[in-house]
């Protein structure tokens, strides 16, 4: 069974920095697609970073310039680095990996990020 483990959350003031990592011991990055996702309690799942299978990256607007999505070349692990971090990058964040089938198959239990003003 594929367990995704996030940590490196924390609160932080706004323009400081962290790096979130996600950990798998079964899974392999890089075959499918994974990506960093965040959700505020009442509000719409937000699609923060995505490598594709080809590993090209997609970013939220919201994030683009500040985070930036990356593996470690044994594909174990996913990193977010985030930069700049704004008050309304507070939420928790969570860490996915795809399926063959390229569906968001596999998830985390998130880091909680707090961004302080």
């Amino acid at each position: 069974q594929v367990h995704l483990v996030e940590s490196g959350g924390g609160s932080v003031q706004a323009g400081g920095s962290l790096r979130l990592s996600c950990a798998t011991s079964v899974y392999t990055f890089g075959r499918y697609c994974e990506g960093w996702f965040r959700q505020i309690p009442g509000k719409q799942r937000e699609d923060v970073a995505i490598l594709n299978r080809d590993g090209s990256p997609l970013y939220a607007d919201s994030v683009k310039g500040r985070f930036t999505i990356s593996l470690d070349k044994a594909g174990n692990t996913l990193y977010l680095q985030m930069s700049d971090l704004k008050p309304e990058d507070t939420s928790l964040y969570r860490c996915a990996a795809c399926n063959w089938e390229h569906h968001w198959a596999y998830w985390g239990q998130g880091t909680q990020v707090t961004v302080s003003s």
